[in-house]
């Protein structure tokens, strides 16, 4: 009984050493880079007012941001590019040292919105609208492409050719031969970086320059060969 369970204990060993030399492989992650012409702008703005009392800092804050919303539609804006978010009112004060108390001084109403610019060469020119109009906070400005895929999937195929690339020559210097492609697996894929933009006074009458440059589409790949005889 007992050389019965050691030979069968030899037999399960000598199984399992296959298999893991099967599992043995080289695992390389690949990264690609494309250049890109931007042909949109995300535009990120707010409208803020105050005012001694709330109602009325709310009331100058919507009569500013109509005066936004007018000037976004004249100046070519479709209506399902322009979404507005986040009414908010806050309180303002002072301290006051002698009594060690607080009084309120007034309150300020503010609210975003969000816009979409799919022709670049309106750009500057609807940044001039906006802040003539009221707009007086510039969250972020952010250049990107309305159809992503052509460059992203050329990022992809880029980052194939580059863990390829990386996997031969770890490969050659190892002294070992490639065999089949095991496993391939997509990391992260980004682009579109947002580009800073100073706050813009109201009673700016100079055109807005805008230079949109390039962005970068970047893609990652992971992939695991095994070895070949």
């Amino acid at each position: 009984m007992i050389k019965t369970l050691q030979i069968a204990s030899l037999l399960l060993c000598s199984a399992a050493i296959p298999a893991a030399a099967q599992d043995a492989g080289l695992t390389v992650t690949g990264t690609g880079q494309v250049m890109a012409s931007p042909d949109m702008a995300s535009l990120s703005l707010g409208v803020l007012a105050q005012a001694p009392t709330a109602a009325q800092a709310v009331r100058d804050m919507s009569a500013d941001m109509d005066k936004v919303m007018a000037s976004l539609t004249a100046a070519g804006i479709a209506p399902e590019d322009i979404q507005t978010s986040g009414l908010r009112v806050d309180v303002q004060q002072s301290y006051d040292e002698a009594t060690q108390s607080s009084r309120i001084t007034g309150y300020v109403a503010a609210t975003d919105v969000s816009v979409q610019v799919l022709d670049l060469s309106q750009l500057g020119q609807t940044l001039d609208a906006v802040v003539q109009e009221g707009a007086n906070q510039m969250n972020g400005l952010t250049f990107d492409l309305q159809d992503r895929k052509p460059a992203l999937d050329d990022a992809r195929r880029a980052a194939v050719a580059d863990a390829m690339d990386k996997a031969e020559l770890y490969a050659q210097a190892a002294g070992v031969a490639l065999g089949p492609v095991q496993s391939l697996t997509e990391g992260g894929a980004s682009g579109g970086a947002p580009q800073p933009y100073m706050r813009m006074a109201m009673d700016s009458a100079e055109k807005v320059p805008v230079a949109a440059g390039q962005i970068t589409i970047s893609a990652d790949v992971t992939v695991t060969w095994g070895f070949g005889e």
